[in-house]
C-alpha cells in the first residue's frame, strides 16, 4: 500500500488513540465565568492560545462546532482531520501560506455569529511571540478576544518548535480563561492589543490563574 493510501488510516488509528488518551485526563477549569459573559454580550467571541497547549484545548471545547485556522502545511493536515472529528469547523491558511483567505473566512464565521480559536504564534513560531493576525480578526469583526491557556500536572514535551505538551495518561489538566478585552481600530491600537494578549496569554498559561507547581518539563 502506497503513504498516499495509508494516509487516512493512520491519521485515523492516531485520531482514535488520542481520544483514548484524552478520555483519561482530569480537567480543572477557571475563568469559565469569563467565557460565559462573553457569550451573553451577543458578541463574536475569538480565544487566542499558544500553539503547544492546543491539543488538552482543543479536547476540552470539542463539539462545539468552533472555528479553527490551521496551517496548509503537510503536518497542519494531521491537526485538521482530528480537529474535525472533535467537532470543530476547520479552515486552512496560516500567516504565512493563505492567511489572508483564511483570517476572511474566520471574520465571516464571527460576523455570523460563531467563535473562533487562533494560535498567534503559529504555524511555525517564533514560539509564544504575538503575530497580529488574531487581532486583526478581532478588529474587523468587532469580536471580543479571551486568552486560554492549558497546564498539565505530567505531560511529554514534544521536540519541535514550540517544545509540543502532550499531557500523560490520567494527568490534571488545569485550563484557564482571561478577561475578555476588545482591540479598537487602528494601528496604534492593534499593537497595544498585541501587548495586552500576549501578557493575558502568559498569565492563563503560567500564572496564578492556572495553577502552581504543575509543570517540570
Amino acid at each position: 500500500m502506497k503513504l498516499g493510501r495509508a494516509e487516512p488510516l493512520v491519521t485515523a488509528l492516531v485520531a482514535g488513540l488520542v481520544r483514548l488518551l484524552a478520555a483519561t485526563w482530569r480537567y480543572r477549569v477557571r475563568g469559565w465565568e469569563h467565557v460565559a459573559a462573553a457569550r451573553a454580550s451577543g458578541q463574536p467571541v475569538i480565544y487566542i492560545l499558544w500553539h503547544s497547549r492546543i491539543l488538552p484545548l482543543l479536547f476540552h471545547r470539542r463539539d462545539e462546532r468552533i472555528a479553527l485556522l490551521i496551517s496548509r502545511h503537510r503536518d497542519g493536515g494531521y491537526l485538521a482531520e482530528l480537529s474535525e472529528r472533535w467537532g470543530y469547523r476547520v479552515v486552512r491558511g496560516s500567516s504565512q501560506r493563505g492567511g489572508e483567505a483564511g483570517l476572511l473566512g474566520l471574520v465571516r464565521h464571527l460576523r455570523q455569529g460563531g467563535e473562533v480559536a487562533l494560535t498567534p504564534d503559529g504555524p511555525r513560531g517564533p514560539a509564544e511571540r504575538m503575530k497580529p493576525g488574531a487581532l486583526a480578526a478581532a478588529q474587523h469583526a468587532n469580536a471580543m478576544v479571551i486568552a486560554a491557556g492549558a497546564r498539565a500536572s505530567s505531560a511529554w514535551w514534544i521536540e519541535s518548535w514550540d517544545r509540543f505538551c502532550l499531557p500523560r495518561p490520567f494527568a490534571r489538566v488545569d485550563i484557564a480563561y482571561s478577561e475578555p478585552f476588545r482591540v479598537e481600530e487602528g494601528k496604534a491600537a492593534l499593537r497595544r492589543g498585541m501587548t495586552v494578549a500576549e501578557r493575558a496569554l502568559q498569565d492563563v498559561t503560567y500564572g496564578a490563574n492556572a495553577g502552581h507547581g504543575m509543570e517540570n518539563g
